[in-house]
């Protein structure tokens, strides 16, 4: 079995019903969702002047290897509208993986552990929630060092518990 740590978020749409959305395809196509965190809102990176996004991180035990899952992540964006234009643009649903066990990829169009992790707060926020002890196997760095690190001082809050998330969607 394969623990795997994915990130979802977006900002186009009905941002919670599309990471929801996410989390029931991750859920069928690629495995068991262990853990997720709350979702965010977040400021926009890399192209500021657009809506803020939501985000979640899912913890996930898969069968599957690291390529597999990448395959089926850009099939799921597809499936959910995606439209890939310009790098950081507005986007209804973005899928990333950030780690694969404790392995380390460095491969055409896969690098696991996702390259960027240290550098953003509305990835590091959720990953604390789940696992502030985890180790960057790259950096030899936890999650919680990452964060007091890190100079990302976008916001990034917290919109909805993890607890809270099966509730309200029963109402």
């Amino acid at each position: 079995m394969n623990r795997l740590f994915l990130i979802t978020g977006g900002n186009i749409g009905d941002r919670k019903k599309n990471l929801e959305t996410a989390a029931a395809l991750i859920q069928k196509q690629i495995g068991k969702i262990i853990r997720l965190s709350a979702m965010y809102e977040t400021e926009a990176w890399g192209i500021t002047n657009q809506p803020a996004f939501y985000n979640q991180v899912l913890e996930i035990d898969t069968l599957l290897s690291a390529r597999e899952v990448l395959h089926l992540i850009l099939k799921i964006e597809e499936e959910m509208g995606r439209k890939r234009t310009i790098k950081n643009a507005a986007r209804i649903i973005d899928i990333d993986i950030l780690f694969f066990n404790n392995e380390i990829i460095n491969e055409q169009n896969l690098i696991i552990p996702h390259p960027e992790i240290a550098n953003r707060r509305f990835v590091l926020l959720p990953l604390l929630e789940l696992d502030p002890t985890k180790l960057h196997p790259v950096l030899n760095k936890s999650i919680r060092e990452l964060l007091a690190e890190t100079k990302d001082k976008l916001k990034a809050i917290p919109v909805q518990t993890a607890a809270t998330s099966d509730q309200s969607t029963s109402k």
